[in-house]
């Protein structure tokens, strides 16, 4: 493994024994126990999550709105304080460089969460385009840990550590509060199709938190292979699979975060119009295999003839519904019979709307 960057938990995975991989340039816990045991753990109780490696870049002053309106494509000045919103920054070609979530922490900060792979590049893009502006960014990623409990059991759960009043957090929003002893925002998003938190903390206090979120009965840690799963199962985008330079917001099905008609230029606004105009080439549809042979990223899907079709983007064997599933990109205009090319043989495919996995 050639990551040279450790989260602030690092020795706490290892302690736990976890496989760890270089992912975006950070030695992360692949898994622990077993991705289905820590798969299954979310949908039933709770998993906690180490994100330290992601991303946090602020914005602050008179026109940091502003700024992030011009910078990105949703018309991010129209955020209430408290509130959170998923967006994308685009190149101007309309290619998405990569996708965020952006909370509005005061009337003049908000705090950009980007992935970790795409941080400098966002930050970099962050600076650039707000030059005009009168805002101040900084990139406070070093600064910060971020822990996410996730599962139907996530609020009872953290409710033993905070006094703060975690019914009364919507989806999408954010909070100042003490968690176990220490400072924390405490954000309700996630990436796993369950109720959930994200804890952003300072990195100091990553290690006694984790601690003691882990020491509750029914609370699993769970590493990169369960949240990938989760998040297939959610339908939800990873950047790299369904979202790169390459590829539209359009085309991924996620055209609504797109504000044309918000005050102003933005970066990517003129390719962006124009292709709001005509159906997108290709579109982003869910597969559920018949056998049982998982399809995989890079994948095609054929026709009955063998014709190639579109292409597998993420594929796995899911843990909740029992058979392969996929996220793939296909071509318009095709319907009938398809299936996806596993090394040489064809597996018959149905698509079928997304996400795969909603909780009740």
């Amino acid at each position: 493994m050639s990551a040279s960057k450790k989260t602030p938990l690092h020795d706490v995975h290892v302690e736990l024994d976890a496989t760890l991989v270089d992912f975006a340039g950070y030695a992360m816990p692949l898994r622990y126990a077993g991705e289905t045991v820590e798969h299954r753990a979310v949908r039933t109780s709770a998993g906690l999550f180490d994100l330290s490696h992601m991303g946090e870049i602020f914005l602050s002053g008179p026109q940091a709105g502003a700024a992030l309106d011009h910078a990105l494509v949703g018309e991010i000045s129209a955020l209430a304080v408290g509130r959170a919103r998923y967006t994308m920054i685009c190149n101007p070609a309309g290619g998405v460089l990569d996708d965020l979530i952006v909370y509005r922490l005061a009337d003049e900060t908000f705090m950009v969460v980007a992935n970790a792979a795409n941080a400098a590049t966002v930050l970099a893009e962050l600076l650039d385009r707000a030059a005009g502006f009168d805002t101040v960014v900084t990139d406070r990623s070093a600064e910060y840990a971020l822990i996410a409990l996730q599962g139907p059991r996530a609020q009872e759960i953290l409710a033993g550590f905070t006094d703060a009043p975690l019914a009364d957090l919507r989806y999408y929003a954010i909070m100042d509060g003490v968690v176990a002893g220490a400072d924390a925002l405490l954000a309700r998003t996630g990436y796993t199709g369950e109720d959930g938190f994200e804890l952003f903390v300072s990195a100091g206090d990553a290690v006694p938190l984790w601690r003691a979120l882990a020491g509750v009965e029914g609370v699993t840690p769970a590493g990169l292979s369960a949240r990938d799963t989760l998040r297939l199962e959610a339908g939800m985008p990873l950047y790299g699979n369904e979202l790169t330079t390459e590829t539209t917001p359009y085309e991924a099905g996620l055209g609504r975060v797109v504000k044309l008609g918000k005050p102003g230029d933005f970066v990517g606004k003129e390719a962006l119009t124009a292709l709001s105009r005509t159906p997108p080439g290709r579109t982003l549809v869910g597969l559920v295999a018949r056998g049982r042979r998982a399809p995989r990223q890079g994948y095609a899907v054929v026709t009955s003839d063998g014709t190639p079709c579109g292409a597998v983007t993420s594929g796995a064997p899911s843990p909740t519904l029992g058979t392969p599933i996929a996220m793939a990109y296909l071509d318009a205009g095709h319907s009938g019979e398809l299936a996806v090319d596993v090394r040489g043989r064809q597996e018959p495919v149905d698509v079928v709307a997304l996400p795969f996995y909603k909780r009740s």
